[in-house]
Parts: C-alpha cells; sequence; structure tokens
C-alpha cells in the first residue's frame, strides 16, 4: 500500500524468509560459523539458542545452503513428541524404512534397530548424518534423553550422528539441569544469538529499504531509528513489524518522514495490542457486573478518546499541531538525518563505481567539534586519500608518479575499490584500513584515512595528511560519515579490469581453488597428493557457500567483495585495521 509513496518497488518490511533481504551481523556470523565448526567436529551436541525473532531461523537456513553433499540432513520443526514418534519422525526424514515386529505395536526398538543400520551403512560409505530440531525447547526430558542415547550410536573414530539443537533461551536453561549433565558433557558447541545493536538497527532498516528500491534517503528521523531499536529492543523480527506500521502510519497521515511520535504510536498499536484487549475486556466485565460509576464512565471516556485518537492518526492529526481551538492538520518539518547506511553485499571497483542514489543521505548541521577542526585542516581530493592508505601497503609516494594513484597502483599487484553506501559492520569485517569521505558543517566532502577500530570503546582512528591523527567516537563518526567507503586489496595474477576472477586467464583459477581450500571452503588435498581437478559447477558452489557464510548476497561470483573476504579468511598477509 505504501511502497509507492515512498519510493519503493516492494514492501520492505515483510516477515517472509525472503532471501533478497538476508542481513548478517557480526553475531550471524558468528552463530553460523560454530554450527559450521559443530558440523565438523565429529558427533555431539550443538546448541544455538536466541530470543523469538532474532534470527535462529535465517542462521539455520544459511546453515543449510553450507551443509556438504556427503552429509545426510534430517528436520524436525515438531519436537512436541514423544519418544516413539520422534524416532519414526528421524527415520522417516532420513528414509529409514521401519515396521513393528508384532503388528500394530511399534515399539523403539523397532525404530532404533533400521535407524542403526542406516548410520552405520552411511558412515561406510564416507557420510555423514545431521540431525536439526528447530523449537527445541519444547522437548520433554525423555525426549532429550533419549537424543543423548542417540549419540552412544559410533564407532571407534566417530560419533555416527551429529544433533543440533535450536531453541529459545529456556533450552539453556534445560540443558544445565543437574538430570541432563550427561547431555551437557556432550555439548561440543554452543552459541547465544543477542539482538542487534543500535548500529547494527540502523544498518538493518537501511538494508531492506535498498533492497525494496529506496532511491533517496532513508524516510526515517534520527529519533525515529532510537526510537524503533528501545521499542523493538534490537529483534529483527519486532524491526519488521514496528517500521511496516510506522511506514503506514506516516503514509495515512500523508508525511513522507517518519519520526519518534510516529514510531511510538505504531509501537502502541503493534506491541500493546494484547494490554489494551485486556484493558478493554476488563472495562466490559465491570460494566456487566455493575461496577462503579466512576469507572464505567473512566471506561467510556478511554474507548471515546481511543476512537477519536484512530481518526486523528488517520486524517493525520498529531499533538501539539492546533491553532486555536481548532485541530490543524499539519506536516512536521523533515528533520534531515546523517548516518552510516548498511553495508551492501556487493560492491564494483573503484574505475566501475557510480553514485548510488540509495546513498543519498541529507546531512544534518554539525557543530563545532575536534572532528571537524579536523576536517577542516584536510586537503580536498581524493588522491591524498589513496596515497596515505598506499604508504599502509609498503607503496612508495615515488612510485605513483603525478598520475592517477589507482592506475599506479594497479601495477603494483593492487586494486582500488569503493562501495558508496557501506556501513560500520562491513568496514569491521574486511577489517583493513580504507578512508571515508567524510563532511562538514559548510557539507564540504573530505575524504579521511580509517587506520583503526577500537570494538569495545567503540572508537575509530582517522589519519590525515601530514601524519595528523584523531580519535573519535563511532556515533560522532557516523554523524559526519554518509557510507562512502574505499581501500585497497590484493588482486590475484593476470585478474582482469573486471575484477572478476572467472573472466580471468588460467593462472588466476587455481590460485582461487587454493585460497577457497585455505579458507575452508573447499577440502583441501592430501599431504603429497596433487589438488583434484575442480569443476566451473564446483568452483561456483564453494564460493556461494563462502559468501553465504560471510553474509553477503550469494551469486557464486568471486566479485572484489567475496575475494577481500577469502583472503582474510585464508590469512593472507595484508594490512588490516589496528585493533587493541
Amino acid at each position: 500500500m505504501y511502497a509507492p509513496f515512498f519510493g519503493l518497488e516492494h514492501a520492505p518490511f515483510s516477515i517472509a524468509p525472503d532471501p533478497r533481504y538476508l542481513f548478517m551481523s557480526d553475531r550471524h556470523r558468528e552463530a553460523l560459523a560454530h554450527l559450521l565448526y559443530g558440523l565438523e567436529a565429529g558427533g555431539g551436541f550443538v546448541l544455538l539458542t536466541g530470543e523469538i525473532g532474532t534470527g535462529k531461523t535465517t542462521v539455520c537456513r544459511c546453515f543449510l545452503e553450507q551443509i556438504p553433499a556427503h552429509c545426510n540432513v534430517a528436520y524436525v520443526f515438531n519436537p512436541k513428541l514423544t519418544v516413539g514418534e520422534l524416532l519414526r519422525s528421524i527415520c522417516d526424514e532420513f528414509g529409514v524404512a521401519h515396521a513393528p515386529a508384532v503388528p500394530g505395536a511399534e515399539t523403539v526398538k523397532d525404530c532404533l534397530d533400521p535407524l542403526n543400520a542406516f548410520l552405520l551403512r552411511e558412515h561406510a560409505a564416507g557420510r555423514n548424518n545431521v540431525l536439526i530440531i528447530d523449537e527445541a525447547q519444547s522437548l520433554a526430558p525423555e525426549v532429550l534423553e533419549q537424543l543423548r542415547l542417540l549419540t552412544n550410536l559410533e564407532t571407534s573414530e566417530r560419533k555416527l550422528l551429529q544433533i543440533v539443537l535450536i531453541g529459545q533461551p529456556e533450552l539453556r536453561a534445560m540443558v544445565a539441569d543437574p538430570a541432563l549433565e550427561q547431555l551437557a558433557q556432550r555439548v561440543i558447541a554452543r552459541y547465544h544469538l543477542d539482538a542487534l545493536t543500535p548500529e547494527e538497527t540502523r544498518q538493518y532498516i537501511a538494508h531492506r529499504m535498498a533492497v525494496a528500491g529506496l532511491k533517496g534517503p532513508l524516510p526515517f528521523t534520527a529519533r525515529a531509528l532510537v526510537r524503533i531499536h528501545q521499542r523493538a529492543r534490537g529483534i529483527p523480527r519486532r524491526i519488521n513489524l514496528l517500521c511496516d506500521r510506522a511506514l503506514l502510519g506516516a503514509y495515512a497521515g500523508g508525511l513522507h518522514e517518519v519520526n519518534d511520535t510516529i514510531v511510538d504510536r505504531a509501537a502502541a498499536e503493534v506491541f500493546d495490542a494484547g494490554a489494551a484487549s485486556a484493558q478493554a475486556a476488563a472495562a466490559r466485565a465491570r460494566v456487566r457486573t455493575g461496577g462503579p460509576r466512576w469507572a464505567v464512565a473512566g471506561a467510556g471516556a478511554l474507548a471515546g478518546a481511543a476512537v477519536i485518537a484512530g481518526l486523528g492518526w488517520g486524517l493525520g492529526w498529531r499533538p501539539g499541531a492546533q491553532s486555536g481551538g481548532a485541530a490543524a492538520v499539519t506536516a512536521p518539518e523533515p528533520k534531515p538525518v546523517a548516518h552510516a547506511a548498511a553495508g551492501a553485499a556487493s560492491g564494483t571497483s573503484a574505475s566501475m563505481a557510480s553514485p548510488s542514489p540509495a546513498a543519498a543521505v541529507t546531512a544534518a548541521p554539525l557543530a563545532r567539534s575536534p572532528l571537524q577542526d579536523f576536517l577542516a585542516a584536510q586537503p580536498a581530493g581524493e588522491d591524498a586519500a589513496w596515497r596515505t592508505l598506499a604508504a599502509a601497503w609498503g607503496v612508495r609516494d615515488a612510485d605513483l608518479g603525478a598520475g592517477d594513484a589507482c592506475d599506479a597502483l594497479q601495477r603494483q599487484g593492487l586494486r582500488c575499490y569503493r562501495q558508496r553506501r557501506a556501513g560500520l559492520a562491513l568496514v569491521r569485517q574486511l577489517d583493513r584500513p580504507g578512508w571515508l569521505t567524510l563532511h562538514t558543517a559548510a557539507d564540504a566532502a573530505v575524504p579521511v584515512v580509517l587506520s583503526g577500530f577500537d570494538p569495545v570503546r567503540q572508537v575509530a582512528t582517522l589519519e590525515g595528511a601530514e601524519g595528523r591523527r584523531l580519535q573519535v567516537s563511532a556515533t560522532d563518526l557516523a554523524q559526519a560519515w554518509r557510507g562512502e567507503f574505499a581501500t585497497l586489496w590484493r588482486a590475484p595474477p593476470e585478474l582482469p579490469p573486471s575484477g572478476k576472477v572467472e573472466a580471468a586467464s588460467a593462472a588466476a583459477i587455481p590460485w582461487l581453488d587454493a585460497q577457497l581450500a585455505r579458507a575452508g571452503a573447499a577440502p583441501a588435498a592430501a599431504a603429497g597428493q596433487p589438488a583434484a581437478a575442480t569443476t566451473a559447477a564446483q568452483r561456483r558452489a564453494r564460493i556461494h557457500r563462502f559468501q553465504v557464510a560471510q553474509g553477503l548476497v550469494p551469486d557464486g561470483v568471486a566479485g572484489p567483495l567475496t575475494l577481500m573476504l577469502l583472503n582474510r579468511a585464508a590469512s593472507v598477509a595484508e594490512p588490516r585495521l589496528n585493533t587493541p
């Protein structure tokens, strides 16, 4: 309904699991890494817990996409089962035939024996078996005990079944129960998925709006973004519900910007509906039982006020928009916002970069500050920033000459990379120095090098001309930064200008295969054995799995962003952000 009004092609905050809107924060990637570690650890239990709506299903979907082809997977999504029902479900998921020894009376043994035989047979064939149970907090204690007994199925080398339990925080308490001590000792990896931080909430919203086709600044004020995080508690599903209702409220009022008042009203409507219904039911009960007249009158007044407020909401009325004795329908003056947009999942090289309208964010007036003084002392233009950055890679200024810095750096085996809609999460994930385009109080664009970031103190280290340095908080940095980020990366041999290895000569393909193996995205060759030939389809599948693990848009193409993260995962010696 409101999508065309805000210049969107799709509704951005649907709670349906659309892969186009995949957003993997640092903690989501870490949760995925724990699941993948458990997959290779040789059996036992892996626990993933988190509050409702924090993204456990998203992580599980990414995990399923990356499970190797040699693994059999059984997925149980309704764990409210008895022991017998669970075993039958597991057999059915693995495709194991089972039948009662005595007609009409199938026992636990009737399922366990064929399941054990299946696991042994698959192990002999070199295949692993994974059982994933969602909503595992609903498992009965006797069912959990049966699951523990399933992990007793093993050979002298490894257990035959890997069990992944995904559930709400109560699952942690269940496993910590002394009665389940034996199960707890078999947990080889566990991770609790926390909610998004305020910065990640902003990035999440900007990411979904950009995917939905936003071609301008975010239609949320800075105060509204803060309030969304507070009201949604950083939980993605709650953020979706709240943002969807807030955009609908702004549309109903003819406003092109969502402010904190609209967010509060939307939150009351979305999250407090149950409380409002309970209050209304209590009022009706008092009326039926002949409660005090003042209570009945109060309930009626509240109901009337609710109706009037609902009509006012639809007509665009807002508190404080009154003149004289009549209600004035006014649209508040939009407040410009300066913030870091979400880290995009793909990028272009500097030679191919073009301005992205979605990255344009109107700057708020910036007060005089140490950061503003620092920016005022910096030279304009990008060339100085590229040269400062090149020094971190050991390239002398004399080697660059007087021409274009990026052309000269390409001769040094380096490539310039620019992302016009980045976020701090992406910059931290790349973990390499780069330059940011910051804006002065007069809205002048000044490139400065980001050489370090302290994730604990949330403090960034900036470098400018003549060796000047400044440390600023991430909050102050976000006020002056609109998302433009540039860095350098070491290119593989004979990489073409497109920056895609698949278009390169035969010299780059073996390099890519070796990097995928070093990063754990492809099987490494045995000692003394030549590497097995890799088909184009296998290589694309491995790149796809790596991209999903890193939270990128999985297209199976090794572009600049994928190659940079591949270098980092493979521990290639490159400059990194200086962190404590």
